[in-house]
């Protein structure tokens, strides 16, 4: 970890505090790059650890996904304000029309989107994080952890000061 990070957690207590926190919240804003502007807009994450990603349902009319079409480098921010608890996660995204994951994500609350989770409007954006920081008191930067995709099979990563963390 940098000098800039106050934390008495290891990496590995620090990447399991995003995974937590995250799942946790729920809520994120989802931004977005269109080659001009950064666009946000709230959505639900289904965080999968064991995957290794995080998981949207979106609609095939959003801009969102031409805007991942074009630039699939997206940031996630996680706000528990009300503990002081903030995430913010970046990560290559992908929008696919995953029938099959489709299903297994839809949940009742969906219904206030689309009729039925075989509605052919509905896509999957998948996000698997790169980066991620974390934030358990006001001002206070927990911890920096890197989750590099490459880190999945195994590559070693390099952080800041040669630390080094295998996802």
């Amino acid at each position: 970890m940098s000098h800039k990070d106050k934390t008495d957690l290891t990496e590995n207590e620090a990447r399991d505090r995003v995974w937590e926190l995250a799942d946790k919240i729920n809520i994120c804003m989802f931004v977005t790059w269109d080659g001009e502007r950064q666009r946000s807009r709230p959505l639900a994450a289904n965080v999968d650890r064991d995957e290794g990603a995080f998981y949207f349902l979106t609609d095939v009319g959003g801009m969102k996904d031409d805007q991942i079409e074009r630039f699939p480098v997206v940031a996630l921010a996680f706000s528990d304000t009300s503990h002081n608890k903030y995430v913010s996660v970046t990560g290559t995204a992908v929008v696919s029309n995953d029938r099959a994951k489709i299903k297994e994500l839809w949940t009742p609350d969906n219904k206030a989107f689309w009729d039925s989770e075989n509605d052919p409007a509905i896509r999957l954006i998948t996000v698997t994080p790169e980066d991620a920081e974390v934030w358990d008191s006001p001002g206070m930067i927990v911890a920096t952890v890197k989750m590099l995709a490459a880190a999945v099979t195994g590559a070693k990563v390099e952080l800041g000061n040669n630390r080094k963390v295998t996802m």
